[in-house]
Formats: structure tokens, sequence, C-alpha cells
């Protein structure tokens, strides 16, 4: 006999009047019904077989719960395996298998949820085994109870492999948590068992995460060089890949010479060579800011700021001695320390292997200072040889260029190169034409010195080029406007210009010679004693800031 509910399916309201049961308490109520029927053999008309055990059950009920047995039972063809207790058996072998060896576990938990009954998950390897008996049989409701579950179960040891759960699920909350969790804690993550098994593409994929949470990228090479020696003889092939993610460049130069440049395993590998070429280039020469590998992370100790130096008050009288950092990433800002004494305007800022360089100013100044970034003060460092203002500076192959600019008496051809190592100036070849207040930007290894005004104080549209391996200028196209007080950045191979009050920035790709316009500004730009420059946006690839340096 099967074993009834008690209590009618409706209820008295009222004395002397009847009232139907809600229609949800009366959908519970004959769920409950249903469910005590299947756990008593009552009625059922079919048989599900997983893991060795089996399930009677009824058509109708997991015809409504199932898309999978929906249209198994109205194709008509559900007996494929030997009657039971004189009931057809549907056996669930091959669908079961995703689920492990707890198959029967899975498919009493399915079943449970189909009939009403509410999921009591223990587990993540359990809510895995459903999720996927769950995702075959087409039981939608019990995907998301399941995803819920593991999102609250989440923890750093387990977070590998539920991601690895939210990938073959395709389950967008818990891989986004998972991934959360992975970028956090990496440094804590790399130590479980679990990363040393980790698939190569799903190793690169960590390693080349601009936000994973560690303080110094000495964190990601251990971690890379860790999964390789797990199995040395069948993932030495996988060394190169790897490290093209690791951003060598931000390695100390100590760590770099006595853990990287003497790890056997990268001296046996000529394909990491040029990888470890960049990052010494880097260290000698100065950080590319345009190579990502040279690009600090999220949330390393290091970070991309931009530098303000001196300018003048509102009215234009005083001259401002202050030195700020502005981060683009946390929109805050850092006062850093004063230059000494510089309360001049019309100098030259420029910065070179993470130091920030100043030289000249009004009137027909000398000095050169240097603010060094690991002694957070201001050095002294070798004069110019000629004073100048109205001049710019820029930066290739790890020396500092200082171009033309203005005596007070006459716009200078003159061109100094600075090297850092012997801290002394010398001098270049001189400009084709002499220019003050000019664009100047470093692009695929020439320098570029756009308008700017000439020696009859006219304003020009020349473009001017040094290509430092044949040490000769050269005329480039003209650019589209005869303008002064230009402020010009190299960005992924394209060179962006703005200011003189021009409304538009335009842009000038070297390879083609060929100029064109960028964007419509909201304003025009002017070089004011405090400086407008045009910067590479840090933390967002491919875009500009207009900003005050």
């Amino acid at each position: 006999m099967a074993r009834m509910l008690e209590g009618p399916l409706l209820e008295e309201s009222e004395p002397g009047s009847v009232a139907p049961c809600a229609g949800s308490c009366h959908a519970q109520r004959v769920l409950q019904t249903l469910n005590a029927y299947r756990r008593s053999g009552t009625l059922t008309d079919v048989v599900l077989r997983a893991g060795g055990r089996d399930f009677p059950c009824h058509r109708a009920a997991l015809s409504a719960g199932s898309a999978y047995f929906r249209s198994l039972f109205a194709a008509g063809q559900p007996e494929r395996g030997q009657p039971e207790r004189g009931l057809p058996v549907v056996p669930l072998a091959p669908l079961a298998s995703e689920a492990g060896p707890d198959a029967a576990a899975a498919l009493a938990v399915v079943l449970d949820y189909v009939y009403g009954a509410g999921v009591q998950l223990r587990a993540e390897d359990e809510a895995a085994a459903v999720l996927a008996l769950a995702e075959r049989l087409g039981v939608a409701g019990l995907r998301e109870a399941c995803a819920s579950f593991l999102e609250g179960r989440l923890r750093v040891t387990n977070s590998l492999a539920l991601r690895r759960v939210a990938a073959a699920f395709s389950l967008a909350s818990l891989a986004e948590r998972c991934g959360r969790v992975l970028r956090q804690a990496f440094v804590e993550v790399a130590r479980h068992a679990d990363f040393l098994e980790l698939a190569p593409d799903e190793v690169a994929a960590l390693l080349a995460d601009p936000a994973l949470g560690v303080a110094r990228e000495e964190a990601v090479f251990e971690a890379a060089m860790r999964w390789v020696r797990h199995d040395a003889p069948a993932r030495r092939g996988q060394l190169r890949r790897l490290l093209e993610h690791v951003r060598l460049p931000l390695l100390a130069p100590a760590y770099f010479l006595e853990k990287v440049e003497a790890d056997e395993l990268l001296q046996a590998s000529r394909e990491c060579r040029p990888l470890l070429l960049e990052a010494r280039a880097c260290f000698i020469l100065g950080h590319d800011a345009g190579t990502l590998r040279a690009r600090p992370r999220r949330f390393m100790d290091l970070a991309e700021v931009i530098v303000v130096i001196g300018g003048c008050d509102r009215k234009g009288l005083l001259k401002l001695p202050f030195t700020d950092a502005y981060h683009p990433e946390s929109r805050r800002w850092t006062p850093l320390p004063s230059l000494p004494g510089y309360t001049r305007s019309e100098f030259a800022a420029c910065a070179l292997r993470n130091d920030v360089y100043v030289s000249g100013g009004h009137i027909n100044s000398r000095d050169v200072w240097m603010f060094s970034t690991p002694l957070h003060t201001w050095i002294k460092v070798a004069s110019l040889v000629k004073g100048r203002w109205r001049h710019k500076m820029a930066v290739m192959q790890g020396q500092l260029f200082v171009v033309g600019g203005f005596d007070g008496l006459r716009r200078l051809r003159s061109v100094e190169r600075y090297d850092p190592f012997s801290n002394s100036w010398a001098a270049a070849a001189p400009l084709p034409e002499a220019v003050s207040s000019a664009a100047v930007v470093s692009c695929e290894g020439r320098i570029y010195v756009i308008g700017g005004a000439g020696q009859d104080g006219v304003s020009t549209n020349k473009v001017q080029c040094f290509d430092p391996k044949e040490d000769r200028w050269s005329l480039r196209s003209p650019a589209p406007f005869s303008q002064r007080c230009l402020e010009a950045v190299s960005l992924e191979g394209t060179i962006y210009v703005v200011g003189g009050l021009m409304s538009k920035i335009f842009t000038y790709d070297p390879g083609t010679d060929v100029w064109g316009e960028a964007a419509v500004l909201p304003s025009p730009v002017m070089k004011r004693p405090a400086l407008e420059r045009l910067r590479p946006c840090p933390r967002l690839p491919g875009e500009l800031w207009c900003d005050c340096v």
C-alpha cells in the first residue's frame, strides 16, 4: 500500500465556509504526495537505473521536470532495459557517467528536486556530480541551485577545481568569482598541488592576467618555473610560452642576474633567449612603456603615475616649486619632494629608466635635476652645454636628448645627448631648422620634432626626423597645421599631437609618413606654464589622456 499524506487538500477558513487551498500550497501538497508515492513505489510506471540502483518513478513527473525525459517519453521509446517488477527500465549509465562513481547518489538528488523535495548538498564534489547529471537531463532549476551552492563553498584551496567546473558548464557568475579569488590570492594558489596539475593553457592565462594580486613580479616567475619543474622533461617546451607572460623587466636586477639568467632550464632554452635579452635591454636602456612586459600589474607595489612639476599660480605670476604624482588607477594625488630652489618656467621634463629629469628653464638655465625613484629625492646631475628654455626632451636608446629651444635672442638648432652612465652631455647632430616650443617625441627608434616657432618667430608645420643610426636629420611630410606650444606622444607605433590651441588631436604614422585626425577635443588645448601634456594612459592600453606635467 502506498504511504498517503494525512490531511485534506481543502482548508477551512471560517466556520461554515470552505476555501480552496492557495495555488502554491496546492501544488506543494501534490508534489509531496507524488514524492511519497515514488518512495513507496505507488503508481510508478517506469524505473530509472544508475550506479547499480533502481529508482521507480512516474513518467508524468519526470516529463514535467526534465527536458530529456519529456523528449524520451514523448517518442514512446522508454523501454531500453530488462523490465523490473513489470515496469520498463531506463538505464542511465551513459548519461550518468559524467557524474562519476556516485551516479546513483547524484540521481537521487536530481529526483528529489524534480519531485519538489528540495536540494540538500554537502560537498563540492557532490554538487559537481549533481550539476553534471542535471545538465544532461535538462533539469534547468537545479543548475542554478548547484551553482549557488558552489559559489558559497568557494575558497582559495578549491578555486582552481571550481573554475574548471564553471568552465565546463558555462557558469558565468561562478567563473567570475573564481577568477577574482585566483587573482587576489595568486601567490597562495600557486603553492597548491592543483596548480601543478593545470594544463599549459590554464597556466598561461593566469600568468597573463594584468590584475594578478602580486606585490612583486618575482612571485609570478617562481610560479611559472615551479609548474615547469614539476615535470621538466615534458614541460620544458612550454618555457618560452609561459615566460612571455612574465614581466621580466620588472624583476629586481640582482634577482634577474642570480635567479633568472643563472637558471639551468633557461640557459638551455634558445627560445627564451630573446626574452632575456629584452629584459636586459630594459635594465640598461630603460623601460619602454609601450611594451606590455614593462608595465606594472595593477596591484603591484609598482605603479605608473603622472608626475606634475612646477607651473604657475592662477594669475600666472608666481612660479610654483611643487611636485606631485597622480595615480590614474586610484584617482588620487601624492605629494613628492619639491625641486630644490627650482622656480623657473618653460623648462623640459622627461622620464628615463623610472627616474624623472628636468632641464633648463627661463632664463637660460643649464641646470639638470634627476628625481631618483628608489631614493625618493632630487639629485643634481651634469649641466647642459648650453642653457635654454622652451626646449623639449626625449628618450631614445637609453639616453636623453635635449632638442632646440630659445636662449633669449634666437631659436636654437643645437641638440644635446645625455649618457646617464657617464653623467655627461655631448653635442648631437643639429636640427635642419631651429625651433622652440615644438612637439618632440621618440617613436620606432627615431626622434620626431613637429611644428614649433621658427627663427622668424612664425609657427611652422615642418616635421624633422632624427635617425640615430645615420646620425642625421631629414624632413618628413609636413603637418596639416602650423602651430607652436605643441605636445606629442607615441602610442603603439602612432604619434599623437595636441595643443597649440587646436581643437583636434592629430595622428602621424611614421611607417607610411601619413597624417590623420584622431578626435575632436571638448575645448582647445594650449601649453601654459603648467605645460599641458599628452600621455599614454598607463592603465588603459590604447587610450590617451590630456594632463598637466
